[in-house]
């Protein structure tokens, strides 16, 4: 990808430039609990968006998307904003930055990736961490703290993607330290490293390709569902509630809310014991924690479906330490924790029970824990 990256920028633009990478993500543990004060445990992947960039002594950002072979120029003041949407991504993390104080001045790129679209590995946050890593570096004297480029991100999604995402995406793929997880604190926004290498052990994704539309906004529900709990309880969100707590008030909520709430109680101390099991080297553990997770997010959370619940049966059949569903829900991946040696049989096993139940087999996506934004040396 690098070479091609290269080439294109030469002949695009008759220079050399300098290279960015950024990465996708993944998150061991902790799945809705970001909007309920809780914590998450994500970490940088290798698989990333990577960039060539040059000065080009304009007033004017020319971009080139290898991957979808398309060319955009755009301004740097808010009515410059390109029309194309993928395109606003790079126009976000401009004007973000200069909202900032940052300066930013003209310049050429050619990008590309190899994040998986459409599984919940968050290729636009790579994309976002990328330009505002880069940007802090080129023209900032990387004087922006990591915070606050993830911010940039953040802000990029909100204000010109139409997104209304929270922090955890852009933190990991800003913060992301090889062989590590960040548990990060969406109520402090403290984090801590903890080191991930698990010997003997894959971590892999099964990208299950299905993805279903529901139109009763279900996350708006289920947050909504979580805030009748917490203000019964007297709280801002749910980091401090135990199960005697919502025991206390079990006739006062809905049988539908008292489940949602019991599931963000019980992952929020999930993601402390993987981070102790870690410590430990207690993967036992940790692939427990996970299945645990899966079931609170299936039965209680209700935001799994038939599919990504057949993965995960196939998983305990095969004797697979740790899977779930990875993601806010409704389709995509699932997570897995799998011993060196059961792999190759819980893959050829998933591949055929998930290509004859449903017709395509699933997407095999193996992860390794990687660095976050970073300028490519060679």
């Amino acid at each position: 990808m690098k070479e091609k990256i290269q080439n294109q920028f030469k002949k695009q633009f008759g220079t050399d430039g300098v290279l960015y990478a950024s990465s996708g993500r993944i998150n061991l543990i902790g799945e809705h609990t970001d909007y309920n004060g809780g914590f998450v445990f994500p970490g940088a992947i290798d698989k990333y968006i990577m960039a060539e960039i040059n000065v080009n002594g304009t007033d004017k950002v020319r971009v080139y998307s290898l991957d979808m072979d398309a060319y955009c120029e755009f301004g740097l003041k808010e009515e410059d904003a390109p029309q194309e949407q993928w395109a606003r991504y790079i126009f976000g993390v401009c004007r973000e930055t200069i909202k900032r104080g940052g300066t930013v001045k003209g310049f050429d790129t050619v990008f590309a990736g190899n994040v998986p679209l459409g599984a919940g590995l968050s290729s636009s946050a790579a994309l976002e961490s990328c330009f505002a890593f880069a940007l802090n570096d080129m023209f900032n004297e990387n004087k922006i703290d990591k915070f606050e480029l993830a911010k940039i991100g953040q802000s990029t999604e909100h204000n010109y993607c139409g997104v209304n995402c929270g922090i955890m995406d852009q933190f990991a793929s800003v913060f992301g330290k090889k062989d590590c997880l960040m548990r990060l604190d969406c109520r402090s926004l403290e984090h801590e490293y903890f080191p991930f290498h698990p010997e003997g052990y894959k971590l892999v994704l099964l990208n299950s390709k299905v993805k279903h539309e529901l139109v009763d906004s279900p996350y708006n529900k289920r947050r909504e569902s979580c805030e009748r709990v917490a203000a019964i309880l007297g709280m801002d969100t749910l980091r401090d509630a135990t199960y005697t707590m919502l025991a206390d008030v079990r006739d006062k909520v809905s049988d539908e809310d008292y489940r949602r709430a019991r599931f963000v109680i019980g992952e929020k101390q999930r993601v402390l014991d993987v981070c102790d099991a870690l410590e430990r080297g207690d993967y036992e553990t940790v692939g427990r924690c996970m299945y645990e997770t899966h079931d609170g997010l299936s039965r209680d959370y209700e935001v799994s479906c038939e599919e990504l619940d057949y993965l995960n049966d196939v998983a305990r059949e095969c004797g697979v330490t740790g899977s779930r569903i990875m993601g806010g829900g409704f389709g995509g991946c699932t997570i897995n924790l799998v011993k060196e040696d059961r792999y190759d049989n819980f893959i050829a096993t998933a591949k055929e029970k998930f290509n004859a139940k449903y017709g395509h087999e699933p997407e095999v996506i193996n992860v390794i824990i990687s660095d976050g934004a970073r300028k490519v040396i060679d």
